[in-house]
């Protein structure tokens, strides 16, 4: 995976046919101002793609974002902005469906790229039932893609064992070097999911680590650029999260180096299972 190539304009194709950005912005904890902001320098800078969620209160506030960056680039289209939003709880088969097109809605970009069930949380007959409206809003149009996030391996499994009409086509799990998750990121990459990578920094708690910052100077690249090409290199979409411009545009500049496979090594051996938010991902 070591290739040169890795720019915002990287994609990555799914198990459907479509394709999706290779980096995203993660707008977790903004208020809406911030999101706003955030997602304003995010496409300034080049970034194509935007994850957000019920749960973050900010879904209207990135659409508006996205929208208003689309009037004033009129190069620019709907298309080829890749915007992703999440159910908050999974529960009865109406109530998620109406929920998705709330966030449809919400958002007024006319349909979601890619849409996820936040967690497993609610037990087998609620995820079965939540995921049978996320395929038929793809049905719909309401959605191009959908997928999971916080699915361990057993909520995959019993998803694909339930013979689904959509296999999902992502699942979003946190992952970095202190928490590689390699079972479970080997699970989705046997079946054709793509990992999508959250708290790819760790949420800043291991910048300074001694295995991090001497890696860091040899490639000439701050501990943030290490960790999302870290990411990449093993084939998943990092969501690097930042309100600050210059943080956001430094997070994606990642396309001047290479890691190599020792270091690749090293790197995933400074896992600690270290949970940076919450860990669903072996819920009942």
């Amino acid at each position: 995976m070591a290739d040169q190539t890795f720019s915002l304009a990287s994609r990555i194709n799914l198990n459907n046919g479509l394709s999706m950005p290779r980096i995203h912005l993660g707008v977790y904890l903004m208020n809406g101002n911030e999101a706003s902001k955030a997602v304003g320098y995010a496409l300034a800078a080049g970034y194509k793609a935007v994850d957000s969620a019920q749960m973050y209160h900010n879904e209207k506030q990135v659409g508006h974002a996205i929208l208003d960056y689309l009037k004033s680039h009129p190069d620019v289209k709907r298309e080829d902005i890749h915007y992703t939003t999440k159910l908050a709880s999974n529960s009865d088969y109406s109530t998620a469906r109406k929920s998705i097109s709330r966030s449809v809605k919400e958002c007024g970009l006319g349909y979601i790229d890619l849409f996820l069930l936040h967690s497993p949380y609610g037990g087998k007959q609620a995820r079965l039932d939540s995921w049978r409206a996320v395929e038929d809003a793809i049905q719909d149009g309401e959605v191009k893609i959908g997928g999971v996030s916080n699915y361990g391996e057993k909520h995959l499994e019993e998803l694909l064992n339930s013979r689904p009409r959509i296999k999902p086509a992502v699942n979003q799990i946190e992952v970095h070097p202190f928490n590689t998750r390699s079972n479970l990121t080997s699970y989705c990459q046997s079946h054709d999911i793509v990992v999508e990578a959250y708290a790819p920094l760790a949420r800043a708690l291991r910048m300074k680590h001694p295995s991090i910052v001497p890696l860091a100077k040899k490639y000439s690249c701050t501990p943030g650029q290490l960790m999302v090409r870290w990411s990449l290199q093993h084939g998943y979409v990092p969501l690097p999260k930042s309100v600050r411009k210059e943080r956001i545009e430094e997070n994606s500049q990642v396309g001047g180096f290479a890691i190599d496979q020792g270091d690749m090594k090293a790197m995933d051996g400074l896992d600690e299972y270290l949970v940076t938010d919450w860990d669903p991902t072996d819920t009942n």
